[in-house]
């Protein structure tokens, strides 16, 4: 057909942390387009899975021999037939056969394609693909890290991150969460003597400190972006505590360990001393009991969010909404497999009323197309805040937003 599907071409490439990821390729002879897939590190049990066993060599392989066949003449718009031709082939429920990387990034090079054809942005497109109005979503930055990130001499808890919540457009937030970068990066180096300047994997900065100290060094540093910008930049975390949890407690190596309870009582209270925005993954990835009772008690002061209790799988969702188990579902595209899951998954979150995040990896590439994704139907993108794979995400903001007239998620601001 005119327009169908020519040529699909896959390569091997680098993710940030220097380890293999597959990219693919779609051409219809006027138009390509192009995804790489990112990595996590702390990978939550119910995801589909990332890589086959013989890894990218052996998705390249699949996708030679037994998809990019079946892809040729095909309309690129078709894109819910071919994601699910997708799961066809690869015969799995959660990809395990093909690889959630390798039909993510097919997936999502299909829909850059379409979107070319259709002479729209990729943003706009999946706008029309979910039904939704686009919206410059607020970027969550990645200021101090710890937990699978950053190794023994870190923080337990994975991520302290700030977001602005009251910006006029994303330029403004995204250098707003720079600057709190550069002042935490200039007071750890001044008072802490052991901290070498180290950074984990998503550029945020790495040192031995404990939960509470990690925090006083990032309120003191958003209060004076706040002074600085006129932007009120709010503290958030990512607890990632399936990592820590043993089956009894959560561990902690600097902090003293904490059954359930204990972790509730823990980020309630700091939720209230630190006037934290936004948990992520307070609690174990198959605690929904322990997840409803915190977002019960603080849910009306700060955002709830599941990540690995979720896994972008609207199944999952559903179960965690008849409980009322967080009011924030954090979307990684390659947790699930394919754009249509992702956009189900983001449509049945905001069938109860839950905001989304839309998420990059910690083992990133330079592929922007999850800006695009977070414009077009989420209200906040964690993305980090310094980084060249990061900044790829986030300059893409900035220029999405040259468009114009689109609001500020949350604010109720024009940018």
């Amino acid at each position: 057909m005119k327009g169908g599907i020519k040529d699909v071409r896959t390569r091997r490439l680098l993710n940030s942390r220097g380890e293999e990821t597959i990219e693919v390729e779609v051409d219809t002879g006027g138009f390509v387009g192009r995804f790489s897939s990112p990595s996590g590190a702390s990978v939550g049990e119910h995801e589909a899975i990332a890589l086959p066993e013989g890894g990218v060599s052996r998705s390249i392989e699949l996708i030679e021999n037994e998809v990019k066949p079946r892809l040729i003449g095909r309309d690129p718009k078709d894109q819910k037939n071919i994601d699910s031709f997708l799961k066809e082939i690869d015969g799995t429920d959660n990809f395990s056969r093909l690889g959630s990387n390798a039909s993510t990034a097919v997936s999502l090079a299909i829909a850059k394609v379409a979107a070319k054809q259709k002479e729209m942005q990729l943003f706009e497109y999946i706008s029309v693909l979910a039904g939704t109005s686009p919206s410059m979503p607020l970027p969550l930055g990645n200021i101090i890290e710890g937990g699978e990130h950053a190794g023994e001499g870190a923080t337990e808890i994975q991520e302290f991150l700030t977001i602005p919540v009251n910006p006029k457009s994303a330029e403004e937030a995204v250098f707003a969460n720079a600057l709190v970068h550069h002042y935490v990066g200039e007071k750890l180096s001044k008072e802490v003597r052991s901290f070498g300047g180290g950074k984990g994997d998503e550029l945020g900065w790495v040192a031995p400190l404990k939960t509470k100290e990690a925090l006083d060094v990032l309120q003191e540093a958003t209060e004076k972006a706040t002074g600085k910008t006129g932007i009120t930049v709010k503290i958030a975390l990512d607890v990632a505590a399936s990592e820590m949890w043993n089956g009894s407690v959560y561990k902690y190596r600097r902090d003293e360990d904490r059954d359930t309870d204990g972790q509730i009582e823990f980020i309630s209270k700091l939720i209230e001393d630190y006037d934290l925005f936004y948990v992520e993954d307070p609690l174990d990835e198959n605690d929904f009991k322990g997840f409803s009772k915190l977002t019960s008690k603080v849910g009306e002061e700060s955002l709830i969010c599941g990540d690995d209790l979720f896994t972008t799988n609207k199944k999952r969702i559903e179960k965690g909404m008849e409980t009322a188990a967080a009011n924030t579902v954090l979307i990684k595209p390659n947790q699930i497999g394919t754009l249509t899951d992702t956009l189900e998954a983001i449509e049945t979150a905001r069938k109860y009323d839950c905001l989304t995040a839309v998420s990059h990896r910690s083992g990133e590439t330079t592929d922007s197309a999850i800006s695009h994704i977070a414009v077009a139907c989420s209200e906040i993108i964690k993305t980090g805040a310094v980084g060249g794979e990061r900044i790829a995400k986030l300059n893409e903001l900035i220029r999405i937003e040259e468009n114009g007239n689109i609001p500020v998620a949350l604010t109720g601001n024009q940018s």
